[in-house]
């Protein structure tokens, strides 16, 4: 396993240099430059050009990756913001900690829900509660996560105009007086906040999953050795549990890798709307201001998370199913 680990991680080299490499290409594609929106100043009409000397922005495309590159490797760094001109990496950080806060809980809350839902779906076909739960994760899928975002507003404060008291926050992460709050009130406060944008963020997930692992578990249930294992005397629960289940989750195991990134992005319409101070304001933002340097970190960190959570899912697979051998 050590060994497969190492290996995997050298080969994870190539491929972040071809991911960063492809997207600073595609990004310079893109027609003008961060400079380009001073080039019709009329008291400075050069400002453009000086500002893009500044920058370093007349210098061939590829040898700015090159740099860029060899900062982020050795020193980590990212470079400085064109238009806050601030440490790009000083910049994010903070922000990718709050969407982190909101992230991570969401998508731990969709699997442990999606799981005994897509079970019970499976075990229970064409009841009156699979069909309901069928209705419930369609919706789901269906209803964007911005409007159900301005759904919970709504709900939230026609809960205070009726009882005169808030349910939920209408938005943001923290209270008014949250520097003068003690640090279990911190945590509390911010706890409060998290829950609207956590339920909202989970539920499109939810959906998702449920219906994968209904599927995956009604698969399983139909194959022989499950039959055979019945034929034995064995109880439903042991059938369901340990022989259907820990086969049918595989497919879920196998896309935890790719699920934290995909939030990242589908979540970034619930903080615009919630106003959670998350990482999506800023990436939006510098892509209209070309702000190069901050749009290149934040897909870094996407694909490092693409990364390293590909080579979790490859590792949770082998704790799963031991007939996986690395």
């Amino acid at each position: 396993m050590l060994r497969y680990i190492v290996r995997r991680f050298f080969n994870l080299i190539p491929t972040f240099v071809i991911a960063t490499f492809l997207a600073w290409a595609i990004i310079q594609a893109a027609p003008g430059d961060f400079a380009s929106q001073f080039a019709f100043d009329q008291v400075d009409p050069n400002k453009a050009e000086r500002i893009r000397a500044l920058l370093g922005l007349n210098q061939p495309w590829y040898l700015r990756y090159l740099y860029w590159l060899r900062n982020v490797v050795l020193h980590f760094d990212f470079g400085t913001s064109m238009t806050s001109k601030a440490s790009v990496t000083a910049l994010i950080l903070p922000l990718m900690r709050n969407s982190m806060i909101l992230l991570l809980p969401a998508t731990a809350l969709a699997f442990a829900i999606a799981i005994p839902i897509g079970v019970y779906s499976a075990l229970h076909k064409y009841s009156f509660l699979d069909r309901v739960l069928t209705v419930f994760s369609l919706m789901g899928l269906a209803v964007p996560n911005f409007f159900l975002a301005l759904i919970l507003l709504a709900f939230t404060v026609g809960w205070f105009h009726h009882f005169h008291w808030f349910l939920l926050p209408t938005g943001g992460m923290t209270s008014t007086a949250f520097s003068s709050f003690t640090p279990i009130h911190k945590i509390l406060d911010v706890s409060w906040h998290l829950i609207g944008p956590m339920l909202v963020v989970s539920l499109s997930s939810l959906a998702f999953l449920s219906r994968i692992m209904r599927g995956e578990m009604l698969e399983v249930l139909s194959l022989d050795y499950i039959r055979t294992a019945r034929s034995k005397g064995l109880s439903d629960r042991t059938v369901n549990v340990k022989h259907a289940l820990r086969n049918a989750i595989l497919v879920i195991v196998a896309i935890i890798g790719g699920t934290l990134p995909g939030l990242v992005s589908g979540a970034g319409s619930v903080e615009f709307v919630t106003g959670w101070p998350g990482i999506t304001p800023l990436f939006i933002s510098s892509i209209f201001a070309q702000d190069v340097y901050v749009v290149m970190a934040l897909l870094t960190i996407l694909t490092l998370l693409l990364m390293v959570g590909n080579l979790i899912s490859d590792l949770a697979l082998a704790l799963v199913d031991p007939r996986i051998r690395y």
